[in-house]
């Protein structure tokens, strides 16, 4: 029988000697049959906070899950620590359903998980009704959340757990949630009774860079060979075409890159996202369809190449960088296009007027973080509540802090453009004729409209044609100007007139000519260096690692993480006492792979 006590189960289990943060007090409430919400930052460890009470009540843990691609890399993690953990989901055949259930029924089963959609089908609710579930974990409960960005219908039925199983406590995770999402969370799950642990969801290993676009996939590729040269990592794309496009650029230069997004066939996808789970450096150039669930420790960058939609969507994605706590890079490159790209799809989107107001507060927040002056950090952690923290010294803001200057007159020409062309010619046009008129540029269009006559033609030589579009850019995430049509033509919103007039000061923020950089090495892993010996150490046991896991058909980083490879590489323990004392050996993955570890050791180069 497993022991009972929590900190032994840590210990003995999983092989760390002590819990962090909320971690041991969440554990104690959930063990002693008390209702959980859990916001805690990916890398933060929400997981252990089921599993250990999974392992010290009595019966079997239930995971809801809306992640069945990873069900398997999940129970197979918890295997390797000596966990008997199972999963039912559309993936399996008849007779491995059977077995699943059969060891539920029996009491051999320490934790098992579902898919939502699963408590739909009344044989399910019938099995664990039959058998003694210890507790329900709900994984990623902002999927509960109807106007978030990975909205499961199925999870709105999840509030019956309660009313079916009573006594059962219940604990609901999530890595990302802002106020309101965590309000609608409890209130759709019927938590709001349950007691609320809220962490800091500061990642500080993660250095956030936001960059002017100029050539995108050209900039992601000097990111890729300057500093994470080898390392694995997710390109984000909004587009189906531009991801294949953008995986085939990089395999051209000699980068592994795979695409992955909904319109691929479902064994490309699997296929794709196990070589990635499972092969050390592989990137993978995706759409949002891909990351959530993703337990890849060593993923040292995320890079989007177009902006994303809420700063929720951002802060997920991103999180999935350096769940090992190693120092990893969110790298985003901005333009004009992806605002009005952006403005046009919530003008375009289905939806009432409420609908597409939400909308544009996602989009308002996000820009508001991608133009601000002053710490991308506390803009970050001030979006989800958690005010008064300190410049972090760590993105690209506090590194090259940017300059502003006062563009009062240059929004004025650009509005006055934007009104002289409605108002002398009813005509619209998109950004790149207003910045022809400004700077006086002789073109056939400008030819063809006799925008050379214009009054405000050539009045805007003093910035260049790069220059007016970061203005125009900044105007539209003030919403001092707006965007619609097909052909996508800036219109004059309300606050242009305050400017117009004089009444109101625009401060713009000044792109840097040169995008900070971090001051690293080769690779972002780099920054914690290795002494030269225990590096070379280090890589023995990667290598030995890989062709493990290679030959029991799992992710490498369900045999070690690299965290616990570094440490052992660091210690060189000569004994398997000494190698029980390393975090993350555990006692059946000591008696598993402790004698290989230390003939490894012992080796020495090859």
């Amino acid at each position: 029988m497993a022991p009972r006590d929590p900190a032994q189960v840590l210990h003995q289990v999983f092989g760390y000697d002590a819990f962090r943060g909320d971690q041991s007090e969440i554990v104690e409430h959930v063990s002693g049959g008390g209702d959980a919400l859990v916001l805690m930052p990916t890398g933060g460890g929400k997981s252990l906070c089921y599993q250990i009470p999974s392992l010290v009540r009595d019966g079997t843990g239930v995971v809801i899950s809306p992640l069945i691609a990873l069900m398997q890399d999940q129970v197979d993690a918890l295997r390797a620590v000596g966990v008997r953990a199972g999963f039912l989901n559309s993936t399996q055949g008849p007779q491995e359903r059977r077995d699943t259930e059969a060891a539920f029924l029996d009491g051999e089963l320490d934790m098992l998980y579902l898919a939502p959609e699963r408590l739909r089908v009344p044989s399910t609710v019938d099995l664990l009704g039959r058998g003694t579930v210890a507790l329900f974990a709900i994984d990623e409960a902002h999927c509960v959340s109807q106007w978030g960005h990975d909205f499961r219908p199925d999870y709105l039925m999840l509030s019956e757990l309660h009313q079916r199983w009573p006594d059962v406590p219940r604990i609901a995770l999530t890595a990302t949630a802002t106020r309101a999402t965590h309000a609608e969370i409890a209130e759709r799950l019927d938590l709001t009774g349950a007691k609320h642990f809220v962490a800091s969801f500061d990642r500080p290993n993660i250095q956030y860079r936001i960059v002017p676009k100029a050539e995108p996939r050209r900039q992601l590729l000097d990111l890729l060979r300057a500093e994470h040269a080898g390392d694995a990592g997710i390109v984000y794309c909004l587009s189906r075409r531009s991801v294949e496009q953008t995986a085939e650029f990089l395999t051209a230069q000699g980068i592994t890159a795979l695409p992955y997004h909904a319109g691929l066939e479902a064994p490309v996808r699997a296929a794709n996202q196990a070589r990635f789970l499972r092969e050390d450096g592989i990137v993978m150039v995706a759409t949002i369809a891909f990351g959530m669930g993703i337990d890849k420790p060593d993923v040292r960058f995320v890079a989007h190449l177009d902006l994303p939609k809420s700063v929720e969507g951002y802060y997920q994605e991103t999180g999935r960088a350096g769940r090992d706590g190693l120092p990893s890079t969110a790298w985003l490159a901005y333009g004009l296009g992806d605002v009005v790209q952006q403005r046009k799809m919530i003008d375009d989107s289905e939806g009432d007027l409420a609908h597409r107001r939400r909308l544009s507060q996602h989009l308002d927040a996000m820009l508001a973080l991608c133009e601000t002056v002053e710490c991308r950090r506390v803009n970050l952690l001030a979006y989800f509540g958690q005010a008064g923290a300190e410049a972090c010294g760590n993105c690209d803001t506090c590194l090259t802090p940017p300059q502003t200057w006062d563009g009062t007159v240059a929004a004025q020409k650009v509005l006055s453009t934007v009104w002289r062309l409605k108002k002398e010619r009813n005509q619209s046009f998109g950004a790149g004729q207003i910045v022809d008129i400004l700077v006086g540029k002789q073109t056939p269009k400008i030819t063809q409209h006799r925008h050379e006559e214009l009054s405000v033609f050539g009045v805007g030589t003093e910035l260049r044609d790069v220059e007016w579009r970061t203005v125009i850019r900044q105007l539209l995430a003030r919403e001092l100007l707006t965007v619609g049509g097909a052909y996508q033509t800036l219109s004059l919103t309300e606050s242009s007139g305050e400017v117009l007039r004089g009444d109101r000061e625009v401060a713009l923020r000044r792109d840097p000519e040169r995008p900070a950089r971090a001051s690293r090495n080769r690779s972002a892993a780099a920054t914690v260096a290795l002494p030269a010996a225990a590096a070379e150490v280090f890589e023995r046991l990667r290598a030995w690692r890989g062709a493990a896991a290679k030959e029991q058909g799992v992710p490498a980083y369900v045999i070690f993480h690299d965290a616990t490879l570094r440490e052992i590489a660091t210690g060189a323990p000569t004994s398997l006492a000494e190698l029980g004392q390393v975090n993350g050996v555990g006692e059946a993955k000591l008696a598993r792979y402790g004698e290989q570890i230390l003939e490894t050791l012992a080796a020495g180069p090859a």
